[in-house]
């Protein structure tokens, strides 16, 4: 990869070689900066995750890509801020929709872990990735050596364990990337929110740590008597916006689940 090119304040305009971001209008404390859509190609494109069914949105995109054939739109999972304007943004390009939950499918072809998807002379590369949710995916660029993660791993902050997801499997899901990075000598990740990270292996080793540092807290939470996950979100998360605690409490259920198993 000859380089990134990474805007101070904003992922929009972000890119690398054969990627480029347009920041969807939807930003929020869950979303941060809002959906990152990445264009995938240089003659012909693929678009991964369309956001949400903003038109405005939708129409920029699809005039960005104006004089280039759209092949085909990928989801990186089919929650609403990724997939919700995927079936209008079709019909703006005409170009089918392909994800792994077959309800969030345009057209006869699904996405699972090991296709590879091909535009003009780009190879993008399928990983299963749950964890964030039961049908995240992740895509490898070779020629980039760059990673798109979706929600798997974000620009910024952690990643919340919806309840379509696991912590398990998304621990599983941790480890490959981090083992996918070292092998492939991986340059950048390219998130579904927040900026571009050109550490693949410190975000990833910062994420593993992080993930393990909080089942600790969680441990010691129990250990003081706090049994129901809105005590544990009291204690563990004492120094995050409150705003932000029913995801927390949503991130803590997925905890406690995981140490019923493995705390037995």
């Amino acid at each position: 990869m000859s380089g990134l090119h990474i805007p101070i304040g904003s992922p929009d305009g972000s890119r690398t070689d054969h990627a480029e971001n347009l920041l969807a209008p939807n930003p929020s404390l869950m979303t941060l900066d809002g959906t990152n859509t990445w264009i995938l190609g240089t003659r012909d494109a693929v678009v991964v995750d369309p956001g949400p069914e903003d038109e405005a949105h939708l129409r920029r995109v699809a005039d960005h890509l104006q004089g280039r054939r759209v092949t085909e739109i990928l989801l990186t999972h089919g929650h609403v801020d990724h997939s919700g304007g995927a079936r209008r943004f079709a019909e703006l390009v005409g170009a089918p929709v392909r994800a792994l939950d077959p309800k969030h499918r345009l057209g006869s072809e699904g996405l699972s872990d090991g296709d590879v998807v091909t535009v003009d002379d780009l190879e993008i590369r399928v990983y299963g990735t749950p964890g964030h949710s039961f049908d995240s995916l992740c895509f490898w660029l070779p020629r980039d050596r760059a990673m798109l993660t979706g929600d798997t791993v974000l620009g910024r902050g952690t990643t919340v364990i919806a309840g379509d997801g696991g912590l398990a499997d998304y621990l599983r899901s941790l480890d490959l990337l981090r083992k996918v990075a070292e092998e492939l000598e991986a340059q950048a990740l390219l998130p579904g929110h927040g900026p571009v990270l050109p550490d693949p292996i410190g975000a990833l080793d910062g994420y593993i740590a992080h993930r393990r540092e909080r089942l600790d807290q969680i441990r010691a939470a129990r250990a003081q008597g706090a049994r129901t996950p809105g005590e544990i979100v009291e204690i563990v998360y004492a120094d995050v916006d409150r705003s932000l605690w029913p995801a927390a409490e949503m991130s803590v259920r997925a905890q406690l689940d995981y140490l019923g198993g493995v705390d037995r």
